[in-house]
């Protein structure tokens, strides 16, 4: 992420979990979690996941149908950093 996102300091990542399942015929739903050692929550880690994995998805699938929308991306939750756990 930090190579990606100018300002953005590296973390030290734990672990990184995307899950991708298929809800229905048109509709796929990526969900990332991510977990690190410090101060301050990967919530743009997990978002740059989420939107890295709809991009590749795009990709592969792009032959078939080229008018896919990588649609609605948000952070439904995070804990550590000066917010504390916060909870959409």
């Amino acid at each position: 992420t930090p190579y990606l996102i100018p300002l953005c300091h590296p973390l030290l990542i734990t672990d990184v979990r995307v899950n991708i399942r298929i809800a229905g015929k048109n509709r796929i739903i990526i969900e990332s979690e991510i977990a690190c050692v410090g101060q301050t929550g990967p919530d743009v880690e997990a978002i740059n996941a989420v939107a890295l994995a709809g991009v590749t998805i795009y990709d592969m699938c792009k032959a078939a149908d080229k008018g896919m929308v990588i649609g609605e991306i948000k952070l439904l939750e995070k804990q550590g950093g000066k917010s504390g756990h916060w909870i959409a």
